[in-house]
């Protein structure tokens, strides 16, 4: 297994599991795979952009009590890279969720991240995302099977 095969294989997962979380209002475990060293960074789908922990919590914090209701979450990886102590992933994060108490609704990001080695484990240092384009289509057309992580 090459190295890129491994992180995606062992952190990927816990990734997945923890925007799941997230999507229930559950920030814990996001807490655990980002890094709390700087530069750490987020471009948010909701609009801000922060530098350093301080701020990059506050804002999980913020996003974490908005959502409920995550009944289906899953990672659509386009194309990931690694060199030594820094890796990235690009691809699509497809929910279904609930934002401020409203409806459960389909919701498609395009996402990057930055990952980090520290102390021999992978850290997400950044995070770019925002949703899609009007005219890309579909909100959540994927099923989970062809996804590149299950749902379950």
């Amino acid at each position: 297994m090459t190295e890129l095969e491994t992180f995606l294989a062992s952190f990927l997962p816990r990734q997945v599991e923890a925007d799941r979380a997230i999507h229930n209002g559950d920030m814990a475990p996001r807490m655990e795979i980002w890094s709390h060293a700087d530069p750490v960074t987020l471009f948010g789908a909701f609009g801000p952009c922060n530098s350093g922990w301080d701020q990059v919590s506050r804002t999980f914090h913020w996003v974490a009590s908005r959502f409920s209701s995550g009944t289906e979450f899953a990672f659509d990886l386009v194309a990931a890279g690694i060199s030594g102590d820094l890796a990235y992933t690009v691809g699509y994060e497809r929910s279904l969720r609930a934002v401020d108490g409203g409806p459960v609704e389909p919701s498609t990001l395009r996402v990057t991240h930055v990952y980090r080695r520290e102390d021999g484990e992978w850290k997400i240092a950044h995070r770019h995302a925002d949703f899609l384009p009007v005219d890309q289509g579909p909100t959540y057309g994927r099923e989970a099977s062809q996804a590149n992580l299950p749902v379950d």
